[in-house]
């Protein structure tokens, strides 16, 4: 893998529309791992139009407490912090997958890093931070839903702590999840955790995260990012969700079995998916013959070139919690199934 490969996102429904000539309103969009009922947005405040973003609001504070970390950093998205983060760590030798989040990679190494391309079964080696400065860990990793056990990147980080190292959680698609967060930990050095309210939430367009890690760490990439990272409505919406733990609780059981029934119904056509509560993801040779397929149909889902040492790849994420849209998913997989070569 190129450290400067091009950066790909699923998400992109125009161009989708564009080259099979089918408009927007037409496409069931299944190529986010985003939740497709997300918050219910409150009418907000004129003010919070009006003014400039309150820097020294209360947003920090409740993140902190929602996440169960001690300092909390809220940026806009967790793209923000991928961006800056690399420039404010000693340069080295940095681990990424090979296959996972496209953007960490040319971050790195536009700010001086050797990035070193790590295969799925990496991943299962105890000392892969061995002769490593630094490790990039998706958790659980985007596409492959692989989720790694705390104990396991806590090991990892003092290793690379050792020699003043940084591991770095990205814990984007973990609010769906009961597993164990390392945001808890994030105080330490050399240990930076990131959150979004893109997936879990389904606020994706608000773009707001929060980075947790060291305060000196925060400091500094605060200064780096400058006043008003998080816009006046952006922090407003954050948090009323962060606070409203009766939705995030009823969210959470909702999604996991849409994650379930998304599964289910794949194995009912043959596929074999590797699943979260958000996504499914299907390691197959046939993958850009079925994304073509179901397309044809109207369906957008991400395709992923052979990467990591896997397969050619499919991730679909949740259609909406409305059973015509399943039904339309269930006719569009029997079809496009049906043309693939076993």
């Amino acid at each position: 893998m190129s450290a400067l490969a091009p950066i790909r996102h699923g998400g992109n429904l125009l161009a989708a529309a564009r080259r099979y000539g089918r408009p927007v309103a037409e496409w069931l969009d299944l190529s986010t791992g985003i939740n497709p009922d997300g918050y219910p947005v409150p009418p907000l405040p004129a003010e919070v139009w009006q003014r400039l973003p309150q820097d020294d609001d209360a947003l920090a504070d409740i993140a902190a407490r929602a996440y169960g970390g001690a300092h909390a950093l809220p940026v806009a998205g967790s793209q923000a912090a991928i961006r800056t983060l690399p420039r404010l760590l000693r340069p080295g030798r940095v681990g990424i997958a090979a296959l996972g989040y496209s953007e960490y990679a040319p971050a790195f190494a536009l700010a001086g890093h050797t990035v070193v391309p790590l295969d799925e079964a990496d991943f299962a080696r105890v000392d892969l931070a061995d002769d490593l400065d630094h490790l990039v860990v998706v958790n659980p990793n985007n596409p492959t839903a692989r989720l790694l056990p705390a104990q396991t990147l806590r090991h990892w980080h003092r290793q690379v702590a050792r020699r003043h190292g940084t591991l770095v959680v990205d814990e984007a698609f973990m609010d769906a999840l009961a597993a164990p967060s390392l945001v808890a930990d994030a105080a330490a050095p050399g240990l930076v955790v990131l959150r979004s309210l893109g997936k879990f939430y389904g606020l994706a367009g608000v773009r707001c995260g929060f980075v947790f890690a060291a305060p000196d760490l925060l400091a500094a990439l605060g200064d780096q990012l400058g006043h008003w990272t998080v816009s006046g409505p952006a922090r407003a919406v954050a948090q009323h969700a962060l606070a409203d733990t009766d939705w995030q609780h009823a969210t959470r059981a909702r999604l996991a079995a849409a994650g379930q029934r998304l599964a289910m119904l794949l194995r009912e056509h043959g596929l074999s998916p590797v699943s979260q509560p958000l996504f499914s993801w299907i390691p197959d040779a046939r993958a850009p013959a079925l994304h073509a397929a179901l397309a044809q149909q109207g369906v957008w889902t991400r395709l992923f070139d052979a990467a990591g040492g896997c397969p050619a790849s499919l991730r679909l994420g949740l259609p909406p919690d409305d059973e015509p849209c399943w039904r339309r998913l269930d006719r569009a997989l029997a079809d496009a199934t049906s043309s693939l070569a076993p």
